[in-house]
């Protein structure tokens, strides 16, 4: 007879099968401060619960209606994995859900986030939590909980992925985009911080493709390595956005801002017709902003052609407003008191004869373009 395995009757463990419940404690712990620096009203953040309790009626909304948005950080996520550095990336998550909130005109309420991981490591979680917490704080939201999911198998240890919920709320009168769009009006941008979160999959490529080491200095920012650029986060719009709001007649009928636009996936070309009326169209001329030279490099790199690049990178300009003509100077006044750079960059038009391929918009019109890219 075979002879019996010494181990047969050890007493198996969660540990043994790989997820420590003794670091997701000391997790929670480390993370409940972070939570904490985030309390707003409505939310006296305390985790541990089995949900998180929001108090809708201590925000001062009169007629309310909530907005929900969840989303990921996709592939960038490789580049904070594979070198380590995590502080950052929790921002971009954040900025993901809560801009996608402000462009209804909503004011950013809690924040909830999804971690998945292979093998728990408390460090790196807490840092990515804390780039979370830095996140909320700069939106006026509240981190009111979250779920950490140590899964070995379906990840390898080092692997991380995230999601994040946010919930907002605006009142039922001032939900964007508004019906009263019209030709003659206004496009303002903002500018975005370089790539944010989206067309990571290309830009690794690229990368790659340059035979370019993460820690190599980078080729399109002085004195920054590839990884460090590359990271720079998401910006989050919803403060500057909101005082602009609120301080030219709100959202509603009376307000000079008429729709927001976050540019996303799809870049320019796919998230302008998102907001447009069915029968308008939006003229963006390329020459009025400065395209960073992150986009020239993967230009030049890829060899991409400038039809590709607007339907997949912000090219730098990371948020749209349309406003009322006759209300553009104070718009304008409004965002550079909230710390803004605002452009006119174009204006809408009557349909311009192409069909778009906006995500969810039908019959959008594409939007045409005038002047040249100015990539360096």
């Amino acid at each position: 007879m075979p002879a019996a395995d010494e181990n047969s009757n050890k007493s198996i463990t969660y540990a043994d099968a790989g997820v420590d419940i003794d670091a997701g404690n000391a997790l929670v712990a480390a993370i409940k401060p972070l939570a904490r620096s985030t309390s707003r009203p409505g939310a006296d953040v305390d985790l541990g619960g089995f949900g998180g309790l929001f108090d809708l009626k201590r925000t001062g909304f009169r007629d309310p209606i909530l907005v929900a948005a969840n989303d990921g950080v996709g592939t960038k996520l490789k580049i904070a994995i594979e070198t380590g550095r995590h502080s950052t990336i929790g921002i971009d998550l954040v900025a993901m859900c809560v801009n996608d909130l402000v462009v209804q005109g909503a004011e950013p309420l809690f924040f909830l986030d999804y971690f998945a991981v292979g093998k728990l490591d408390v460090a790196a979680a807490r840092d990515v939590i804390a780039g979370i917490a830095d996140g909320c704080r700069d939106a006026g939201c509240a981190l009111i909980g979250g779920e950490t999911a140590e899964m070995p198998g379906l990840y390898k240890s080092g692997d991380y992925d995230l999601a994040g919920f946010s919930v907002g709320a605006v009142e039922r009168d001032e939900i964007l985009p508004r019906a009263d769009i019209a030709v003659g009006d206004i496009l303002i941008g903002l500018k975005s911080s370089g790539v944010h979160s989206n067309g990571y999959s290309l830009v690794r490529k690229l990368v790659e493709h340059a035979r370019l080491d993460w820690n190599a200095p980078a080729p399109f920012a002085a004195n920054t390595s590839v990884a460090e650029a590359l990271l720079t986060p998401t910006r989050i719009y919803v403060k500057p956005l909101l005082a602009a709001i609120r301080a030219t007649g709100g959202s509603g009928m009376n307000g000079a801002i008429k729709a927001l636009s976050h540019i996303t996936g799809g870049g320019l070309s796919e998230n302008v017709p998102r907001v447009m009326p069915k029968d308008m169209g939006a003229r963006i001329d390329l020459s009025s902003f400065d395209v960073p030279p992150v986009f020239g490099w993967l230009a030049k790199t890829g060899n991409i052609e400038p039809t590709e690049l607007l339907r997949t990178f912000n090219c730098g300009i990371g948020m749209i407003a349309v406003v009322s003509k006759a209300k553009v100077d104070d718009v304008i006044t409004k965002l550079k008191a909230a710390g803004e750079e605002p452009l006119i960059i174009g204006d809408v038009i009557p349909p311009t004869g192409e069909k778009s391929e906006a995500k969810g918009k039908g019959e959008a019109w594409a939007v045409k373009y005038e002047g040249k890219l100015s990539l360096s």
